[in-house]
């Protein structure tokens, strides 16, 4: 599946099962709320926090296929081209830190 498979199966779901995209406003509130999900799994499974009873099989997996599913809504209701977008920030990145990294003695 590629990036642009991706949009259109999401517009194609809501579009079906949705009714409608919710307005950018909220999605960037679930994104947040999304997002917040996968910080808890990574803090308990990577950090020095421990897991609540019942949350150790907490699904990293999911939770990250749910901040996709909002950055491709965004995507999508705010006419952006992810797969255009993804290649240009590539590039971006590869002339700004093609060497930086390969040179830091931190890493």
């Amino acid at each position: 599946m590629t990036i642009k498979d991706a949009q259109i199966i999401v517009n194609q779901w809501i579009t079906q099962y949705g009714k409608r995209y919710f307005n950018e406003l909220t999605n960037m509130a679930v994104l947040t709320e999304e997002v917040g999900e996968v910080a808890r799994i990574i803090s308990r499974r990577y950090g020095e926090q421990s897991f609540k009873p019942g949350e150790e099989g907490a699904d990293l997996a999911d939770e990250l296929a749910d901040v996709l599913w909002v950055i491709i809504c965004l995507a999508n209701q705010t006419g952006v081209d992810l797969t255009e977008a993804f290649e240009r920030n590539v590039a971006k990145k590869t002339r700004r830190d093609g060497e930086r990294h390969l040179n830091n003695p931190k890493l």
